[in-house]
């Protein structure tokens, strides 16, 4: 089973911007079916809007297939609201999904959320990733 993961959009737009970036590589995780990417329509539409915005010189065919592998691969649910108190109300979606999956939040902008052991940057995310591959090679039998 692949483990359920919630992409903030700045984590998209960096996977994009820096190919060789740890965004990309939890990016090519999802891409690859290691990883689950979890959503629901508000998140589908602000990735449709902020990858569309003209400042970023996004490829809009490449962004909207990019969109629709996503859509194919990930698991869309409605999330229950939530009564925390955000920074930037926009990112309210982001934690609700992670909740309702159970599953880790990545996100560039860790001041936008509340402290909680789900919600990690991608170099935490990756970190974390690495440790459980090690514990695991280290049980083997």
């Amino acid at each position: 089973m692949t483990q359920p993961v919630v992409l903030d959009t700045n984590i998209l737009v960096s996977a994009l911007l820096t190919p060789d970036g740890n965004s990309a590589q939890i990016l090519g995780m999802v891409l690859k079916g290691r990883l689950q990417i979890g959503y629901d329509s508000r998140i589908m539409a602000e990735y449709h809007n902020v990858l569309a915005r003209p400042k970023f010189h996004f490829d809009l065919q490449k962004t909207d297939r990019l969109l629709d592998i996503l859509l194919g691969k990930g698991l869309s649910v409605i999330a229950e609201r939530s009564d925390i108190v955000f920074y930037d109300e926009t990112d309210r979606k982001f934690y609700e999904v992670a909740l309702e999956l159970n599953a880790c939040l990545i996100t560039g902008n860790l001041k936008h959320y509340p402290q909680a052991a789900f919600i990690k940057t991608p170099s935490e995310y990756l970190k974390s990733l690495a440790l459980k591959t090690t514990a695991a090679i280290h049980s083997a039998p």
